[in-house]
């Protein structure tokens, strides 16, 4: 729905309404993170809609197993993108979600152009095998996934029966296949994120991957689709197109995406900022009319009730998630007093969340309030990417006393940490051998600190500080560094977060209270991931496009307006 909006904010009282990092970058904050308007997911449906892509599946050989290939090619104004999909008959007892993995129920790779016979040949003998294999610049993303073997099942024995399945069901699991890893940019010898970036449909962060990721979501279907046939021939129905489109892509992430926060700030800083922009405008708006205000109640009502289809076991999060509910009833009360009248109304509305709401209360009206406003926020969605190599050239010609001074304003924080505190350093960060992939150890409790990866920055920078006190303050910090060069890393990490604001987690990564969890959803929410499950502190199961429009459908539909969906209780009479 366009914002029918009658002025636009003032510049400099959006500037005034930022929220600040000391805010914004703590984990627990950013562990509440909900996906919005500029969420990689949407961004990506509102460009195919908006562009007129053609997807088709163009080579489906499946065997009665299950076992075989399929194409999908996904045409837009200037390149094909083709997903291959090879579909595997897997024994129950080799199907896991971990990493260590060997074999899955489907493998993928997404084809930069449109595959020859040659190609589909080259890849079978490669893309199941995944990390043991290899692939080419011709390839953008590498990826897998295993059923969700009790709905999988249930959908396709109903199928086979010639009806539809439970949609309670449905809701319980939210996907038909989860995929355990999604990779690109040039690992296992795909392409350089460099050979495509500078397109306009790759340039924004995870675009092919979360496209491929679109793409595997139909495939899901189609492979259900075909068992249903298999077992029960003439008689068997294809799936019902309201219940298709609740069903996403499960994901299981784990370790190794918590780290990704830590080593990319500049791309960080860059998510951060167009969020906190997004809702900075909207709360400068100095009124409210009736279209978004409309909206936004819509939107509210179908976040609400679905809650209903958000289930974990995860005690704590099953407990937030209640708490949502009751910070909604919440919410909903404070409106029905006309609070949205009044003036700049979206922000006495967050202001009034922020003092009565629950952090995941909190982040979800962020969320809501910038939903109805496309209009003023969705081109910040094309200001998400940073090239990290630009970001990190160390100014040597500052004096040290000018870098500590930036240390104790953007790092307060780390500074009043005490790093001799056993529970200050309880973890470190190292690189599994076996996969290559990032792990969270015991210090005081395992072997293997010497393999430690360099997270740590707020014990780096107090370090730092801490050497900087022998020094003169107009000592040239190129000098310091040539005897001390160990603190490099630390001298860098301040001066970006200098010009970067949001470029740094304002928290002690190192801690023995860290929740890697909080990490990955902050990640996970700028995806469009939703109805986070977490597993553990150290790894969570998502869904991604639930709700979203097929490709054969989207050309008929808002592609953005899925990520609070309709209900039944919410749909119009």
């Amino acid at each position: 729905m366009a914002d029918l909006k009658t002025c636009l904010p003032d510049d400099a009282r959006v500037a005034e309404l930022m929220r600040t990092p000391q805010e914004v970058m703590r984990l627990a904050r950013m562990g509440a993170s909900h996906q919005t308007r500029l969420s990689f997911m949407r961004a990506i449906l509102r460009r195919v809609k908006r562009e007129g892509w053609q997807v088709e599946r163009t080579t489906w050989d499946v065997d009665e197993n299950g076992v075989g290939v399929g194409v999908y090619e996904a045409r837009g104004p200037e390149h094909t993108y083709s997903l291959i999909a090879y579909a595997n008959d897997l024994p129950p007892e080799k199907r896991s979600d971990r990493v260590i993995a060997t074999e899955w129920d489907a493998t993928f790779a997404l084809f930069d152009g449109v595959p020859t016979g040659a190609d589909i040949d080259r890849l079978r003998d490669n893309v199941p095998k995944q990390e043991a294999g290899r692939c080419a610049a011709t390839e953008l993303v590498l990826s897998r996934a295993n059923r969700s073997v009790r709905l999988f099942d249930h959908v396709a024995d109903c199928l086979a029966q010639g009806r539809q399945p439970d949609v309670a069901e449905i809701d319980k699991v939210g996907y038909l296949m989860r995929t355990t890893a999604v990779y690109g940019n040039g690992k296992f010898g795909l392409a350089d994120r460099d050979l495509y970036a500078r397109r306009e449909e790759a340039g924004g962060p995870f675009r092919v991957e979360l496209l491929a990721v679109w793409l595997i979501r139909v495939f899901t279907v189609d492979i259900v689709e075909h068992m249903a046939r298999i077992k029960g021939g003439a008689k068997a129905v294809l799936l019902d197109h309201d219940i298709r489109r609740r069903l996403g892509v499960g994901n299981s992430t784990g370790l190794g995406m918590a780290p990704f926060l830590v080593t990319h700030p500049a791309l960080l800083n860059a998510w951060i900022t167009a969020r906190e922009t997004a809702l900075a405008r909207v709360r400068a708006l100095p009124s409210a009319n009736a279209g978004t205000i409309g909206h936004f109640l819509e939107q509210l009502d179908r976040a609400h009730a679905g809650l209903e289809r958000w289930h974990t076991p995860d005690e704590r999060q099953s407990m937030r998630v209640c708490e949502l509910a009751g910070d909604f009833g919440k919410l909903k009360q404070h409106l029905a007093t006309g609070a949205l009248t009044m003036s700049e109304p979206w922000n006495e509305l967050y202001l009034w969340a922020a003092a009565n709401l629950t952090l995941e209360g909190q982040e979800a009206v962020c969320s809501l309030v910038i939903e109805p406003h496309g209009d003023l926020v969705d081109d910040l969605a094309g200001a998400m990417a940073a090239d990290e190599r630009r970001a990190f050239a160390i100014d040597g010609t500052m004096r040290v006393d000018a870098l500590a001074g930036l240390a104790a304003r953007h790092f307060d924080w780390a500074l009043a940490t005490d790093f001799d505190a056993a529970d200050q350093t309880a973890r470190f960060w190292y690189v599994s051998e076996e996969k290559l992939e990032p792990r969270l150890g015991e210090r005081h409790e395992e072997d293997g600190v010497e393999l430690e990866q360099r997270l740590g920055i707020g014990r780096e920078v107090a370090t730092m500080m801490t050497a900087l006190e022998n020094e003169p303050g107009n000592t040239l910090l190129a000098e310091f560094l040539l005897r001390k060069p160990e603190h490099r890393h630390a001298a860098r990490r301040v001066q970006l977060a200098a010009q970067l604001p949001y470029a740094e987690i304002h928290d002690n990564v190192l801690s023995a209270t860290m929740m890697p969890i909080d990490m990955l959803r902050c990640k996970l929410a700028f995806f469009g991931a939703s109805r986070f499950d977490p597993k553990s502190d150290r790894w969570v199961r998502i869904t991604m496009y639930a709700d979203a429009p097929f490709p054969d459908e989207i050309e008929g539909m808002d592609a953005d307006d899925w990520a609070w969906p309709l209900f039944d209780e919410t749909r119009p009479a």
